[in-house]
């Protein structure tokens, strides 16, 4: 399957290069706009918004690689992050993300293969008090448990929004 930019977003992309001093500054926001309408950022239209901003294509690359906000593949219907750091770990976020591997037989940064859920793990959600934190589909989730989680993921099988 092919993908290409909207035209429209092509040109919503060179207005946008036009109101920094340098066509580089607009990358981040180029890049999320064409991951908003397509899903992700693979490798030809990192090349595409490369060519749009006069830009070499391994310093997109870079970015995407970079910013976990970019992705280069697509994600399941249900994406959750797992906080990593110290006191999202000390409070169980470990044991959260593998029993979410086991449950849902992927590894963290994998999609399941109905599509349905892909599972990372974040730095810092800024929810220390509140810990193990984690976000579903860009949503906070605090204070979780296996039960939340748990709930989460029937919700989604039986075609419910997570939240």
């Amino acid at each position: 399957m092919s993908m290409s930019i909207k035209p429209e977003t092509e040109k919503a992309i060179a207005a946008l290069a036009t109101r920094y001093p340098q066509k580089r500054a607009a990358l981040i926001p180029a890049l999320i706009m064409v991951q908003n309408e397509i899903g992700s950022l693979p490798d030809a239209i990192q090349a595409r918004v490369a060519q749009l901003l006069d830009l070499p294509a391994p310093q997109v690359k870079e970015v995407v690689t970079f910013y976990p906000m970019l992705r280069e593949h697509a994600i399941g219907k249900c994406h959750i992050e797992v906080c990593r750091t110290l006191s999202c770990a000390m409070r169980g976020s470990r044991t959260i993300v593998k029993k979410l591997e086991d449950e849902l037989h992927v590894h963290a940064g994998e999609t399941t293969k109905d599509g349905l859920f892909t599972v990372g793990t974040v730095e810092c959600l800024a929810s220390c008090g509140s810990a193990p934190a984690m976000l579903v589909n860009g949503n906070y989730v605090e204070n979780v448990d296996w039960k939340i989680v748990e709930g989460i993921l029937a919700k989604v099988r039986k075609g419910e929004k997570p939240l």
